[in-house]
């Protein structure tokens, strides 16, 4: 009968030979090596990260300039309350006006009538190819431009007719500027959604007996909402830091009320904190509602939805309790 091998490492063996069984023996791979050693980049990369986050939190915690007592007592003030209160209104409004102009001007493009396109394309080549702070004063100094607004028949009597300063006042120059700016870029996000939607679906609609509109309504904008969300969200977010361009013609949203506020109390730090803080606030808010809304419209989607943070840190932990 042959004598089997020990587990014991035999005699003379090579020292960085190590036995796992009963009957073979290997060197050592990568695998057997310290995590610490197999990725110094990313064990390096995370020290790093982690000095540079302890050193911003010390920063944070003991700068005396940051008066965080300053902080928290107007950050509930009335008067930066009622600035918030108008950020939104006014996110609200330029949203609206952008993506009902972004949907027209969107259909204006795909539209077979060349001057309906031609029209949509110099629309969203000029409100692209300009600043959004150049708008905002353009619409708020209207009035040097056209002094007075006028309906009536063209090249003919004039019907109504008004002062253009107290028809365009602070907030119309705000929400114009803002909402038809937006205009262009929602234009061809829809524009894009609607596309990506397979134009044999709509044949196959008008096979059945449906029209092209009802067609539309009922099967190629409902897949386009897919692709219309996610960049829609993004978009109300970028909105609502938009914003804060109107304070240059002093409409007293949440920055200008801040600005109001340091002016006369020269804590200019910790009142742009404030400003801070609530955008950070009202961004997270908008991310969480964002998200409700793609699942919504993506629960037919056949794709697998991406982890979360949290999964993603469950699944790496039971990968190190396996190894």
């Amino acid at each position: 009968m042959t004598a089997e091998p020990s587990a014991a490492r035999l005699p003379g063996a090579n020292a960085l030979e190590r036995p796992v069984g009963r009957r073979q023996w290997r060197l050592p791979g990568r695998g057997d090596l310290p995590r610490l050693v197999r990725k110094p980049a990313r064990w390096t990369l995370l020290a790093v990260v982690l000095v540079l986050l302890a050193m911003l939190g010390h920063l944070l915690a003991t700068s005396s300039s940051l008066q965080w007592g300053v902080v928290g007592h107007w950050f509930v003030n009335g008067g930066i309350l009622a600035g918030l209160v108008r950020t939104l209104y006014l996110t609200a409004l330029a949203m609206t006006i952008g993506i009902v102009g972004g949907t027209v001007l969107a259909l204006m493009r795909l539209s077979k009538s060349a001057v309906l396109s031609l029209a949509a394309t110099a629309y969203i080549w000029f409100f692209r190819g300009t600043p959004l702070l150049v708008q905002i004063l353009f619409w708020y100094n209207i009035a040097a431009f056209v002094p007075r607004i006028s309906i009536g028949v063209p090249f003919g009597p004039t019907l109504i007719s008004g002062s253009t300063n107290a028809l365009v006042t602070t907030l119309v120059a705000a929400t114009l500027g803002l909402g038809l700016n937006e205009a262009a870029y929602m234009s061809e996000i829809v524009r894009a959604g609607i596309m990506s939607v397979d134009a044999r679906q709509t044949e196959a609609a008008t096979a059945l007996g449906m029209t092209k509109r009802l067609a539309f309504r009922r099967i190629v904008f409902p897949q386009a909402m897919r692709f219309i969300i996610p960049p829609t969200g993004n978009q109300t977010i970028s909105m609502l830091k938009g914003t804060s361009l109107v304070s240059v013609i002093s409409l007293p949203e949440l920055l200008y009320s801040v600005q109001l506020v340091y002016a006369r109390t020269f804590q200019t730090i910790p009142l742009l904190v404030v400003a801070c803080l609530w955008y950070l606030v009202v961004t997270t808010v908008l991310s969480v509602g964002q998200h409700f809304v793609e699942r919504h419209f993506g629960r037919g989607e056949s794709r697998k939805r991406s982890a979360s943070f949290m999964e993603r840190m469950r699944a790496r932990q039971f990968d190190q309790i396996l190894s």
